[in-house]
C-alpha cells in the first residue's frame, strides 16, 4: 500500500533518516516509538507529503487514501456546531443531499419527468453513500469520545484546543482512509474515552501509524513497532511488550557481537604492528590491513536507561495533616461541580485524581491549590509548601533564558553543579544546559518545567498530565523521581503505566462528590470490575425478612412498580423499532422509480411517512418520560 525506500532526510544540518525504509501493508497497526526529536512526527508529515524527502522515496499505491491527525488542528476553529465539522467527512454525501433538497423543493411547484429522473438518480446514490445513517454514525463516534448529547450541537469555537482535537479525530475516523495517521492521540482523551479509541482502532478496517507514549495504548491496539533509531526505521512484529522484550535480545547479540569484534579487530591490529617491519610477513600484513577497512564495523550498544542519581530534596515536613476538604461546594451558573464534599490528604499520600473529562478534576486541583473560589472549608496543615505543575506552565517559561539561567531563577538556592545534576538526570548534558528554552520542543520544555517544580523544595505537589509530550525514558525518569519524593503529591492523569508505578491512592468523582479508594490502581481496576459484576448479577427480587413485614411489602411493591416500569420501557422500544424498520422500508419504497414518477403514489407514501414520523415521536416521548423516571 505504502513504501518508503531509502528515505534521506535532514533539517537544520541535523540528519533525521538516513537510507531508512519501511513498507506498509494494508492492515497494518504500526506504533511509531523513538525519542523525542528523533523524527517521528517528521516521518508523518513526509508521508502526508507536507515535507519534501531530500533522499529516496515514498511510494502510494492507486487506493491509498491518507489521514492525518496532528497537534496543528488544536487552533482549527469554525462557527458550525462540532456535529456539522465532524460530518465535513462526508462531503461527497452532504453535496448530494444539497441536490436532493433543491429538486424536492422544485418537484413541489414543477414538476417534470426530466426532474423525477435526477431525483431517482441522486437517491440512489445517497443510498449507495450510506447518506441517510451519516448523522447517526456521526453522533455515536462523537459521544464515544466524551462528548454529551447536548454538546454535539455546540459551535467548535466554544470548545478548548484539547475538545477541538477530539472533534478532529472524529471527522477522520469518519472519512475511514486506507491509512491512519494520530500524532499523541491520547494527549487529549481522557480513561473512558482512550478506551473507546483502542477497541475501534483494533477492529479498524485500514492500516493505521500511532505516534504515542502511552504504552497501554500501544499494547491495545497496534501489532507492529517501528522505532526511530539511529537515522533508520527498525521494525519489530508485534506491539510495545513485545518490542521490550525482543529489544533487549537484540542488544544483546549486538553486543556480543560487538565484543567478539572488537577482541577480532585487536588481534588484528597487534598482528600488523607485530610484523609490519617483516619483509616475509609482507603479504599478509596488507592481507590484514585490507580486511579491517572493508570490514563493517558493529556500533556499540548505547545505554538507553537512564536513572536518576540525584536526591530530590524537601526544605521542611509537613504537619500530618496536609490538606482538609470540608462540605465543599463549587457551581459554574446551574452546572453544580461539587455538593457539600469532604476530602483529606495525609503526609506521605500518593494521589492519582482518575476519570472522566468535565467531571471536576482540574476544578478540583485548584481548589486544592487554593485559587478556586468555593463555598465550605479548605484547611491548609502545618508547614505545607506547594508545587504546582501544569501544562500551561510551559507558556511560562522565559523563552530566552538558558536552561542553566531558568532554573537558577526558579529560587532552589542550589548551586550550579546541582542544578547540572539536575538538568542531566532529564536528559540535559554537557552543552545542551546553555540552549535557550526558545529552541526546545514541547517534550524538552515539559522536562524543564517538570525540573523545576521538582527542586522547588515543596513537600505537596499537584501535577496535571505531567506525562503528556514525554516521551518513553522521561516519562521513566520522572516515575523514579516521583517513587523517591519523600513528600505528598495529587496527580490528575489518564497514563495507566505512569498510574500504576506512583499512586498509592486513587480518587474519583461521582455524584459531585470526591470518592476515595485506599489502594493501587491495579487493585482499584480489579475492585471496581468485582463491583460490576456484582451489580450486574443483583436481582431484582428482593427477599423479606422476619419481623419487617411492613417494610418487605413495600419494598414488593416498589419492585412491582419498577418491573411494570421496566416491561413499558421494553414494550415500547420494540415498538420503536419496529416502527423505525417500517420507516426504513417505506422510504427505500419511495425512492424506486416507479413510485417517484407517480405524483398520486408518491403523495400516498409521503403521508404515510409523516403519520409515522408523527407516532414514532409520541412513542419515544413517552420512553424518555419513563427512562427519566426509573
Amino acid at each position: 500500500m505504502l513504501s518508503i525506500n531509502n528515505l534521506t532526510y535532514h533539517i537544520g544540518g541535523r540528519t533525521l533518516f538516513e537510507n531508512a525504509s519501511l513498507h506498509i501493508r494494508p492492515r497494518d497497526k504500526i506504533g511509531l516509538i523513538g525519542l523525542n526529536g528523533k523524527g517521528k512526527t517528521t516521518l508523518l508529515r513526509l508521508i502526508a507529503g507536507e515535507y519534501q524527502v531530500d533522499g529516496g522515496d515514498i511510494s502510494y499505491s492507486k487506493e491509498c487514501t491518507l489521514g492525518f491527525l496532528n497537534q496543528d488542528m488544536l487552533s482549527y476553529e469554525s462557527e458550525k456546531s462540532i456535529l456539522n465539522v465532524a460530518m465535513e467527512a462526508f462531503g461527497e454525501a452532504l453535496v448530494i443531499k444539497e441536490k436532493l433538497d433543491r429538486i424536492l423543493t422544485k418537484l413541489e411547484s414543477e414538476y417534470s419527468d426530466k426532474l423525477v429522473e435526477q431525483l431517482t438518480s441522486l437517491q440512489e446514490e445517497f443510498e449507495r453513500l450510506e447518506g441517510y445513517v451519516i448523522q447517526s454514525k456521526t453522533e455515536e463516534i462523537l459521544e464515544g469520545i466524551g462528548f454529551s448529547t447536548a454538546d454535539i450541537h455546540k459551535p467548535l469555537r466554544t470548545f478548548s484546543g484539547g475538545w477541538r482535537m477530539r472533534v478532529m479525530l472524529a471527522k477522520l475516523l469518519l472519512e475511514k482512509p486506507s491509512l491512519l495517521m494520530l500524532d499523541e492521540p491520547t494527549n487529549h482523551l481522557d480513561l473512558p474515552s482512550i478506551e473507546w479509541v483502542e477497541n475501534y482502532l483494533r477492529n479498524y478496517e485500514g492500516a493505521i501509524i500511532v505516534v504515542s507514549h502511552d504504552r497501554e495504548f500501544l499494547d491495545n491496539t497496534i501489532s507492529k513497532t517501528v522505532e526511530v533509531d539511529n537515522n533508520q526505521l527498525v521494525v519489530y512484529e508485534g506491539n510495545y511488550a513485545f518490542y521490550k522484550e525482543e529489544k533487549i535480545l537484540r542488544r544483546e547479540i549486538q553486543e556480543n557481537t560487538y565484543q567478539n569484534q572488537q577482541q577480532q579487530i585487536k588481534q588484528t591490529e597487534r598482528f600488523i604492528e607485530r610484523f609490519r617491519a617483516k619483509s616475509t610477513k609482507a603479504k599478509q600484513v596488507q592481507s590484514r590491513v585490507k580486511a579491517l577497512d572493508r570490514m563493517d564495523k558493529v556500533e556499540k550498544v548505547e545505554d538507553s536507561n537512564a536513572a536518576i542519581n540525584f536526591r530530590f530534596s524537601l526544605k521542611t515536613r509537613s504537619g500530618k495533616q496536609v490538606l482538609e476538604l470540608k462540605d465543599v461546594s463549587k457551581a459554574f451558573g446551574d452546572h453544580i461541580i461539587f455538593d457539600k464534599t469532604t476530602a483529606h490528604i495525609n503526609r506521605g499520600d500518593k494521589i492519582a485524581l482518575i476519570g472522566a473529562n468535565g467531571k471536576g478534576k482540574s476544578t478540583l486541583l485548584r481548589i486544592i491549590a487554593g485559587s478556586e473560589k468555593i463555598v465550605g472549608e479548605r484547611k491548609e496543615g502545618h508547614n505545607v509548601i506547594k508545587g504546582f505543575y501544569a501544562q500551561h506552565q510551559l507558556e511560562a517559561l522565559h523563552v530566552d533564558n538558558e536552561l542553566l539561567e531558568e532554573l537558577k531563577q526558579s529560587g532552589s538556592g542550589k548551586t550550579e553543579q546541582e542544578l547540572r545534576n539536575v538538568l542531566g538526570c532529564f536528559l540535559f548534558s554537557d552543552d545542551d544546559v546553555f540552549k535557550k528554552i526558545k529552541v526546545l520542543s514541547g517534550g524538552e520544555k515539559s522536562r524543564v518545567a517538570l525540573a523545576q517544580t521538582l527542586i522547588s523544595e515543596a513537600n505537596f505537589l499537584l501535577l496535571d498530565e505531567p506525562t503528556n509530550h514525554l516521551d518513553f525514558i522521561s516519562e521513566n525518569i520522572l516515575i523514579q523521581a516521583l517513587q523517591q519524593y519523600e513528600g505528598t503529591y495529587i496527580i490528575v492523569s489518564h497514563n495507566r503505566h505512569f498510574i500504576t508505578q506512583v499512586a498509592n491512592k486513587i480518587w474519583y468523582i461521582e455524584d459531585q462528590q470526591v470518592k476515595e479508594y485506599p489502594g493501587t490502581f491495579e487493585e482499584y481496576l480489579y475492585w471496581q470490575h468485582n463491583l460490576s459484576s456484582k451489580s450486574e448479577k443483583q436481582t431484582e427480587k428482593q427477599v423479606e425478612k422476619p419481623g419487617k413485614a411492613k417494610k418487605g411489602k413495600k419494598v414488593r411493591e416498589n419492585n412491582t412498580e419498577q418491573r411494570d416500569s421496566k416491561k413499558k420501557v421494553e414494550v415500547l422500544e420494540n415498538e420503536i423499532m419496529l416502527l423505525e424498520e417500517e420507516k426504513e422500508v417505506l422510504e427505500t419504497a419511495m425512492a424506486k422509480p416507479d413510485v417517484v414518477s407517480n405524483p398520486e403514489e408518491l403523495q400516498k407514501f409521503t403521508q404515510k411517512l409523516m403519520e409515522l414520523n408523527s407516532l414514532l415521536d409520541e412513542k419515544t416521548e413517552v420512553w424518555e418520560k419513563l427512562l427519566s423516571e426509573q
